[in-house]
C-alpha cells in the first residue's frame, strides 16, 4: 500500500479485506457514485471513461508488482464497473442497491461474453474488461428496469 498504484488498485484497502474484497471494493464505488451522481450524463461518462483507461494502467501494474494476473484484492475494477452500471440509474437508494445487487450477479456467475473475456483477455486490459461488461449488462437491466415502471 506504500505505491499509489496499489492504493487505488486495492480501492484505498478495501481489497485487502479477508473475506469477498470484489463485494467490498463495489462498495468503495457508492460514495464516488453519490459524488457523481449530480453531473451531466456527458461528464460522468468521461469520468467512468477516464477511470477505466486509467486502471488499464494501474491493474497491470498491481498485477505486475503482485506476480499474479488477476489478484483478488485488485478491486480497481469493480469500482468502475459499478460506476458504469450506475450511469443511466435514476437517483435514489434503491438504485443504488439494486445496481450494486445486480453488478454483484454479473460480476460473480459472468454470463457470456464475461467469463470468456475473464479468462481469455490478459493484462489489465482482462482485470478490466469484464468488470466493464458487468456494469454494462448491469445498466441495461437497470435501464430496463426504469424503462418499465416495475420500481418506482
Amino acid at each position: 500500500m506504500r505505491k499509489p498504484t496499489h492504493l487505488l488498485a486495492f480501492g484505498f484497502g478495501s481489497g485487502l479485506l479477508p473475506k469477498a474484497p470484489g463485494t467490498y471494493g463495489t462498495l468503495v464505488g457508492i460514495p464516488l457514485y453519490l459524488m457523481m451522481q449530480p453531473l451531466p450524463l456527458l461528464f460522468y461518462l468521461l469520468l467512468v471513461a477516464l477511470g477505466f483507461v486509467a486502471g488499464l494502467w494501474i491493474c497491470q501494474r498491481a498485477a505486475e508488482d503482485l506476480g499474479v494476473h488477476d489478484h483478488s484484492g485488485i478491486v480497481w475494477d469493480e469500482i468502475v464497473g459499478y460506476l458504469a452500471a450506475m450511469a443511466f440509474a435514476p437517483p435514489g437508494w434503491i438504485w443504488i442497491a439494486i445496481g450494486f445487487l445486480l453488478f454483484r450477479l454479473f460480476d460473480i456467475f459472468k454470463p457470456w461474453p464475461i467469463r470468456w473475456i475473464d479468462r481469455g483477455v490478459k493484462g489489465g486490459l482482462g482485470i478490466m474488461l469484464d468488470d466493464l461488461a458487468a456494469g454494462l449488462y448491469s445498466a441495461g437491466v437497470i435501464s430496463l428496469l426504469n424503462l418499465t415502471g416495475w420500481i418506482s
